[in-house]
């Protein structure tokens, strides 16, 4: 039916149809514009000097240098603190996802509720209130500076996190395929190991990198519990900042350079998640 032989009616339908779509392609674009504007400042801040960065007539166009990637690649110690918050990271999420995963399916397959909100708990509480008792207990089993105490304090907040994202993707497989693969021999954590968790990855990988992201970007715990040689990149940024005032060019090229493992991360990542989404069975 063309548009001369519709009715009216389908033709204000269409019509709606097409300001609708119009109107939330404004909106997505606004929205995409607030949140990149900081970005897009930050990286262009890396390529200017002092002055240029606080002369408010100077915008996205002019003459670029590299002098600030070549002091905090070669004068600083952003290089180091990037190998610890790597290390942090990459370990914490997998000890976290190592625990929470299977915690997290035997919770959404059991109905263990009680058991995964006394988990919970730990998330919710600030952990800020949680440092001088840490600090107390892990100074003394000598372990303040250590890579250990890191690992053991992002995990506190990783665990809970990797867990409750998992029970509502574990609660939403078909249950069947479990039942059909105990029916075929397997026990319950074979049923987990060889059905679940495969069909299960997008969902752990979801949270792994929510977790990883949380780890890089703490600033906190590791301004408490690292010393010089595991301080990670967060703290090591305040470096440059004193009193007498503020690298701004080194502080944004440092934030272009922390950006860049989160944001590969996010987009390698994501190949793997749309695959996974796509893979497996499906539950009517």
């Amino acid at each position: 039916m063309t548009t001369a032989t519709a009715s009216p009616a389908a033709v204000a339908h269409r019509r709606r149809r097409r300001n609708l779509a119009w109107l939330r392609g404004v909106a997505i674009a606004a929205v995409c514009l607030v949140f990149a504007l900081p970005v897009v400042w930050m990286f262009a801040a890396a390529f200017k000097t002092n002055v240029q960065v606080t002369d408010p007539s100077v915008g996205l166009f002019f003459s670029p240098t590299l002098d600030n990637f070549r002091a905090v690649l070669g004068d600083s110690e952003i290089p180091r603190a990037m190998m610890n918050s790597l290390i942090v990271g990459a370990i914490s999420t997998a000890l976290s996802a190592v625990i929470a995963v299977p915690a997290a399916w035997a919770v959404g397959r059991f109905r263990m509720y009680r058991t995964g909100s006394l988990i919970l708990i730990a998330r919710i509480v600030p952990a800020v209130s949680l440092l001088v008792p840490w600090y107390y207990l892990f100074a003394r089993a000598g372990l303040v500076g250590s890579y250990t105490v890191l690992v053991l304090s992002h995990m506190f907040v990783s665990v809970p996190l990797i867990l409750w994202i998992m029970i509502s993707f574990f609660e939403r497989l078909p249950v069947e395929l479990e039942e059909a693969a105990r029916t075929d021999g397997l026990s319950a954590f074979g049923a987990f190991w060889r059905i679940a968790l495969p069909l299960a990855a997008p969902g752990t990988a979801t949270a792994s990198l929510l977790a990883f992201v949380f780890s890089w970007n703490n600033f906190m715990f590791a301004l408490v519990f690292a010393d010089e040689s595991t301080q990670t990149v967060p703290v090591t940024m305040f470096n440059f900042i004193s009193y007498a005032g503020t690298d701004w060019g080194g502080l944004m090229a440092a934030a272009t350079l922390m950006s860049v493992p989160v944001v590969l991360a996010a987009v390698l990542g994501q190949r793997y998640l749309v695959a996974g989404l796509t893979a497996g069975a499906t539950k009517s």
